[in-house]
């Protein structure tokens, strides 16, 4: 399935997954940008990507989608692309949403390197090259697909990086609103996201769906534990972690709030037990009450 998204205020575009593109590498929020139409015809979602790009008053691309595609699926070839050694003459080109670097992939980190300590202007803030920027860019940067030679990265995704960067991951974990803006790389949860966007379960499930399909694996985990099957059981608690992200995801729309997800759940939950007293008996933990 292919999406035509709009992020607000800046373009239109098209992605097999969404969540992964905008949240991820781009480092959007929910409420940043919305699924305009999906198709699984690529001609059609390539074509409808311009139209509306003029109809939005967007610039339009002067590559299709469909073009993009077939261009990455053809053999790369080294470029020509002579490094510039004088710290003095990289030219980053910063536009509103990226910025790009004079050196195809294979280069970069080299290049990154031998400018340490230029700094360059955005949208986003001012950034500057040192040990961890150049670390972050060399892993999240792309290629340019109107230059093979040239590569770039998101402005947004790493503004967010710089900004949550010095965090212990202990805070990351119970502090919420980092943990929405710390996706420098994709977690496990992200991955599942995905996989379950691309299959349409947020478009045609709802949490209905989802908690029959919780009380399956929950019958699923009980067998494994009476049986004493260990392979059943770790599958049976992962299934049952996967249902329980598409269910706070889907809760997310449901209820209109896009602070619910399985980490801030996780997160809210944490923090109260945490505080909470008790003792074990007869192999429960039972909390004390006031």
């Amino acid at each position: 399935m292919y999406y035509i998204y709009h992020i607000i205020g800046k373009k239109i575009g098209v992605t097999n997954n969404p969540i992964y593109r905008l949240r991820v590498k781009q480092g959007y929020k929910k409420e940043d940008y919305e699924i305009i139409e999906k198709s699984k015809n690529l001609e059609y979602v390539s074509e409808r990507e311009l139209i509306l790009q003029d109809q939005y008053g967007y610039g339009r691309d002067e590559v299709s989608y469909i073009e993009t595609l077939n261009k990455r699926k053809k053999p790369k070839q080294k470029s020509k692309f002579k490094q510039v050694k004088n710290k003095n003459l990289m030219n980053i080109n910063p536009t509103d949403q990226t910025s790009t670097f004079p050196s195809p992939l294979y280069g970069l980190k080299k290049l990154l390197l031998e400018n340490q300590g230029m700094k360059w202007e955005t949208i986003e803030g001012v950034f500057t090259l040192d040990r961890e920027t150049i670390e972050w860019i060399d892993k999240n940067a792309n290629v340019s697909r109107f230059n093979d030679s040239r590569s770039y990265i998101y402005n947004k995704a790493l503004a967010n990086f710089m900004k949550f960067k010095d965090d212990k991951p202990t805070e990351q974990i119970r502090d919420v609103e980092v943990k929405d803006a710390i996706h420098v790389k994709p977690t496990i949860f992200d991955h599942i996201r995905g996989w379950a966007a691309v299959r349409g379960i947020y478009d045609s499930g709802d949490m209905k769906t989802q908690l029959v399909k919780l009380q399956e694996e929950i019958g699923e985990l009980a067998r494994s534990i009476l049986k004493e099957d260990k392979a059943e059981f770790i599958d049976a608690i992962g299934d049952c972690v996967v249902v329980l992200t598409n269910l706070s995801e889907l809760g997310a729309v449901h209820y209109k709030d896009t602070h619910i997800s399985i980490e801030k759940c996780t997160a809210s939950a944490y923090d109260v037990i945490s505080k909470r007293k008790g003792k074990m008996f007869n192999g429960t933990f039972i909390k004390e009450t006031l």
